[in-house]
């Protein structure tokens, strides 16, 4: 692990597997959790041959915490800072629940940069809320109800959202893991980011997608309804909608074997493994 400056001096921390990889794989993590979430991706993809670069976002895991900057522009401008600072050429970018959305800005302001494909997964996009014109996602007070929860008894608020996110049954080791994984974000970071999940709109963030785009979802997840991934297939133009019936939010790990095999065909585009 090192950190990477970004240009308001927020140090960003960065995780660089097998630099030497013959392609790399950028992971984005969502809200509010860390890289951490990906280490049975990251063994496999690094079993694969492949770099992986993972991020702390502001405000999460080992990253700086600023009293602010925590819009989806902020935090996608760390994003092209790094791939800047790494020199980063057609590379794969994964983004997951609010990750996803902040690799859908990160597609919009610096035009995919480096991107060779994208991949969303559980992504929080384009909007978590529902507003005029888009009666999806949660409402507004359900989102106000967990800002004022993290400002109040964080703890609760993490082990509530860890029980949420699998449809499958998993060990309380399992579910005490993405508690301990949340509580390592810092709650200035929790609720910052809360607030952009309610307020930021990314519908104008769709269309600037020009790469190959795979969509995967959980038919089960309570958090990202089933509707967003539609809508994100509907306005991605060259994207594929791939949903597991059984997984929830917490997808790279609630059917973690069948998971993984969609996840490497879509790191892959559909080729064998060499």
């Amino acid at each position: 692990m090192y950190y990477i400056t970004s240009n308001d001096g927020t140090k960003i921390a960065v995780y660089d597997y097998n630099p030497q990889g013959k392609q790399t794989v950028f992971l984005i993590h969502g809200w509010p959790l860390s890289h951490r979430i990906f280490e049975y991706q990251i063994n496999l993809l690094t079993d694969c041959g492949y770099r992986v670069v993972a991020v702390d976002l502001r405000g999460f895991g080992r990253s700086d915490t600023p009293a602010d900057g925590y819009s989806y522009d902020r935090m996608s401008a760390d994003v092209f800072h790094i791939v800047r600072k790494l020199c980063l050429k057609n590379f794969i970018l994964i983004g997951f629940s609010m990750g996803g959305a902040i690799a859908l800005r990160y597609m919009n302001r610096y035009n995919g940069l480096g991107v060779c494909r994208l991949i969303l997964l559980s992504a929080a996009a384009p909007c978590f809320t529902r507003r005029p014109g888009f009666p999806y996602g949660k409402t507004v007070q359900e989102v106000d109800d967990l800002i004022n929860l993290a400002g109040t008894d964080r703890p609760e608020l993490c082990q509530n959202f860890s029980k949420q996110l699998f449809a499958c049954p998993h060990s309380d080791a399992v579910i005490d893991w993405f508690k301990d994984i949340a509580l390592s974000a810092s709650g200035i970071g929790t609720i910052k980011c809360a607030i952009a999940l309610r307020d930021e709109d990314g519908r104008d963030d769709l269309e600037c997608v020009h790469v190959p785009t795979y969509i995967v979802h959980g038919n089960k997840d309570i958090i990202v309804s089933s509707e967003l991934a539609e809508i994100q297939h509907e306005n991605i133009c060259n994207s594929k909608l791939i949903s597991l019936p059984d997984s929830g939010h917490g997808i790279m790990y609630d059917q973690l074997e069948k998971f993984n095999s969609i996840f490497m065909h879509c790191i892959t585009d559909g080729r064998t493994i060499s």
